[in-house]
């Protein structure tokens, strides 16, 4: 368990600087840019985003590296999920301990880009987190909780050899899980037209993370009963 988990957070880690590094050179590429069309933006901010129209306008290059950043993030998603299959013996245990890493790289995704360049200044500083399958925007504090809430419920489950659960509490966490995907997208209408963020859906979000908690605590309470019976 204890050589599973350094693993895991090694890995998570470790991506984690890969990833803000990434996030560096796009940065060196695509912030000239944003000063030309948005001079008034300060040198960090991200909003209002480049537009599909804008991004093409300045060449087929850097229309071309958008379709890289869409197939890198796939490539991270293959990448953790691959490390949880290093270290599972079974489909529960994969999931928590991608659960694990996904927490751990994201985490320290944003703790690398603070001592990279000073960003974010805050927790409440948004990002345009994800693109797949829309734009995902949200201050880091939304992230952050979401990846604290995987490692601790990740951990867990992996300790208890993976917490196998009910459809009912699969259905109450995958719900859970859409309910804050859709409010990481609720806005991207406005944001992918070149808008400021409006305020985010905390309201939706909050309910997510309430079910998706939920359903996993009454698994594991469950599997914690079944194994004391035993």
């Amino acid at each position: 368990m204890r050589r599973t988990v350094a693993a895991l957070f090694l890995f998570g880690i470790s991506f984690g600087y890969v990833e803000a590094a990434v996030v560096v050179y796009l940065r060196a590429i695509y912030d000239p840019i944003r000063a030309r069309l948005h001079p008034e933006r300060g040198p960090h901010d991200l909003f209002p985003l480049i537009t599909p129209r804008e991004l093409a306008n300045t060449g087929p290059e850097n229309a071309q590296r958008l379709g890289i950043e869409i197939g890198r993030e796939a490539g991270t998603m293959l990448m953790l999920g691959a490390v949880a299959v290093g270290v599972a013996r079974n489909l529960h245990q994969w999931i928590a301990a991608f659960a694990i890493a996904f927490g751990v790289w994201d985490i320290s995704f944003y703790a690398f880009l603070k001592l990279m360049i000073d960003w974010p200044e805050r927790l409440s500083t948004w990002d345009i987190l994800f693109l797949i399958p829309l734009p995902w925007v949200g201050p880091v504090w939304a992230p952050v909780l979401v990846a604290l809430s995987m490692i601790v419920c990740g951990l867990i489950s992996l300790r208890a050899g993976g917490i196998r659960g009910r459809i009912p509490h699969w259905i109450g966490v995958l719900g859970g899980a859409l309910v804050i995907i859709v409010a990481f997208v609720w806005d991207f209408r406005n944001t992918t037209a070149g808008g400021f963020p409006n305020p985010f859906n905390w309201p939706l979000f909050l309910f997510g993370e309430a079910i998706g908690l939920s359903s996993f605590v009454a698994a594991a309470w469950r599997a914690r009963a079944n194994r004391n019976a035993v």
